[in-house]
C-alpha cells in the first residue's frame, strides 16, 4: 500500500514495524516496488521510497544532483531509527553514497548494488552529427524541434525517456564523480553485484571495494543490473548482516 512520508514530500511503502532501520533507494526510471522481494518478508523494519521525479513522488523544483537528493531525505530520516542501513540500487546508490558521507551519525551501513561509482573504459563521446547540430542550436541557427529530433536519435534511452527537469537531472547525475564522498565513508559497505551487469560492470564494485576501508563484495552469478529483482536473497542477507 502506498504511504506518504515526510509530510507528503515522499511516497513509498513500509514493512514491519516503526521506526524502520532500513531505507531503500531505487534506480533511475524505477520505483520503490523493486524492493518488495528484498524487504517484503517478515523480519525487517524497512521503508522504500520513490525518489523525487519517479513513481508517486513529484519531481524536484530544479535540476538536482545526487547531493540535493540526499539532502531531501533529511525529513524522512527523522521518522526512522537513530541508525539505519541504506540500500541503494544504481541511481539510488549514488544518493546513498552522498547520504552516508553527509550523515555519518545516522547511516550505520550501506548496501550498494549496480551503482555507477566509477567510469570503466573511455567516456562515450557524442556522435559527430549530434555535436554539429548542438553547436548550431546553441547559436540559434536551428530550432528546438530539430534539436529534440537529434536528442531522440542519439541520446541514451534514459536521456530520451526523461522529460522536463528530469532530463536536466539525468545530465547532471551522469557527469558526477564520487571520490570525495567515498573517502568520507567510514561505515561498513556491502557491495552486492551481478557478474554480468552491463550498466555498472563488476569492475566498478572491485574499484569501490579497494577504495573503501570496510567493504565486502558479494558477486551474484547471472543477476545482471536489476539485482533487487534478480538477487533479492543476497541483498537481504547483506542488510541483515549489518543490523544496528
Amino acid at each position: 500500500m502506498l504511504k506518504a512520508f515526510d509530510s507528503g514530500r515522499l511516497f513509498g511503502s513500509a514493512w514491519g514495524s516503526s521506526p524502520a532501520w532500513v531505507l531503500a533507494l531505487h534506480g533511475w526510471r524505477r520505483t520503490h516496488d523493486d524492493f518488495e522481494k528484498v524487504l517484503g518478508q517478515p523480519g525487517l523494519d524497512a521503508v522504500a521510497v520513490d525518489l523525487p521525479g519517479f513513481g508517486a513522488t513529484p519531481p524536484p523544483p530544479e535540476a538536482w544532483g545526487s547531493a540535493e537528493y540526499a539532502a531531501a531525505l533529511d525529513g524522512l530520516l527523522d521518522q526512522l531509527a537513530n541508525r539505519v542501513v541504506v540500500v541503494g540500487h544504481s541511481f539510488g546508490g549514488r544518493v546513498a553514497v552522498h547520504l552516508a558521507a553527509r550523515r555519518p551519525d545516522r547511516v550505520a551501513a550501506l548496501v550498494l548494488t549496480g551503482v555507477p561509482l566509477f567510469r570503466v573504459g573511455p567516456a562515450r563521446r557524442p556522435a559527430t552529427p549530434y555535436r554539429l547540430v548542438r553547436w548550431a542550436h546553441r547559436r540559434g541557427l536551428i530550432g528546438d524541434s530539430r534539436m529534440e529530433t537529434y536528442r531522440q536519435r542519439y541520446g541514451s534511452e534514459d536521456y530520451r525517456m526523461a522529460t522536463g527537469v528530469m532530463r536536466q537531472v539525468h545530465v547532471r547525475v551522469v557527469n558526477e564523480t564520487y571520490d570525495a564522498q567515498l573517502a568520507r565513508i567510514a561505515c561498513p559497505v556491502e557491495l552486492v553485484w551481478g557478474d554480468d551487469d552491463t550498466a555498472a560492470p563488476l569492475e566498478v564494485a572491485r574499484q569501490a571495494a579497494a577504495a573503501l576501508p570496510d567493504a565486502r563484495l558479494t558477486v551474484c552469478p547471472g543477476a545482471g543490473h536489476l539485482t533487487p529483482l534478480t538477487a533479492p536473497e543476497q541483498l537481504r542477507a547483506a542488510v541483515e548482516r549489518n543490523k544496528p
